[in-house]
């Protein structure tokens, strides 16, 4: 699956911002200081580790915003396997223009192509179910667009992308609003004729109450596997299933095998370890 790019106009402000950053009130004096302002140079950003690839724009950008007359060569697009050593691209023009905007093009693209490799090998864990993997809202602040990309990028789906995308009635909102019914029927209320409504259940009778109200998906909360497998029975197509709670590579094989439609993870983005990447001069 070809993930299409973000626009530019969806990450050209976080990448000016950590730019600025970086540069603080007085730009880069170490660069400044020891590069000539006319020396050029060819740099290859090289994979020292294997896994997926993604955020490539996004680092680019850094280098042009910082002098628009480098030049950049794809070798390795956004979804691209990596092995040990492989090119991504090549970056030439002005050396002071790289070497200050490349600690941030790299904390960018390390980062997001951690979270399309934490994604692509749970993913790989679950092929031949039929489960989707999905992000969560644990996402780091000001980045939640570009994490939820690289999950897309690393074979993932999104789940919401925000408060407003769908209703989600969690065990808070059910204990504060004193029971299942009232919570749905609250919330049906009110909502737009597009919104679906998807509530969280910890048991099987949680589970039956809320196939009473209707409601279009059930997150099934740290449910072990044969509990997964009877809701899954239960629900009978009903509403969509969505498993979620102690997921890692080890344990998702298992739980996609109970039936259920998502399996939802937060630590694909808020702890995946970066991609090791490196910038080297030829």
């Amino acid at each position: 699956m070809t993930v299409p790019p973000l626009p530019r106009l969806m990450f050209e402000t976080q990448v000016r911002h950590a730019l600025l950053e970086d540069l603080g009130r007085a730009g880069d004096i170490t660069t400044d200081a020891i590069i000539p302002p006319t020396e050029t140079a060819k740099t290859a950003l090289v994979a020292r580790k294997a896994g997926v690839v993604a955020g490539l724009d996004v680092a680019l950008l850094a280098f042009q915003l910082v002098d628009p007359t480098i030049k950049v060569q794809i070798e390795k697009p956004d979804g691209s396997r990596l092995a040990k050593h492989d090119a991504i691209a090549t970056i030439s023009g002005s050396v002071r223009g790289i070497l200050t905007a490349e600690r941030v093009a790299l904390n960018f693209i390390g980062h997001l192509s951690g979270v399309a490799s934490a994604t692509r090998n749970v993913v790989d864990a679950v092929a031949g179910t039929k489960a989707r993997i999905i992000c969560t809202r644990k996402t780091i602040p000001g980045l939640r667009n570009l994490q939820k990309y690289a999950v897309r990028v690393g074979g993932g789906f999104n789940h919401r992308f925000g408060l407003d995308d769908a209703v989600l009635i969690k065990d808070n909102h059910i204990a504060a609003a004193g029971g299942i019914k009232p919570a749905v029927e609250r919330a049906r209320a009110v909502i737009g004729h597009l919104v679906k409504i998807e509530l969280e259940v910890d048991t099987l009778d949680q589970l039956a109450e809320a196939l009473e109200h209707g409601v279009d998906a059930v997150l099934l909360d740290n449910m072990d596997a044969p509990t997964l497998r009877r809701a899954v029975a239960m629900v009978a197509g009903r509403a969509v299933t969505e498993a979620s709670g102690r997921i890692t590579r080890e344990t998702v094989p298992e739980i996609a095998a109970a039936g259920v439609d998502l399996i939802s993870s937060g630590w694909i983005t808020h702890s995946a370890p970066i991609l090791d990447l490196g910038l080297d001069i030829a």
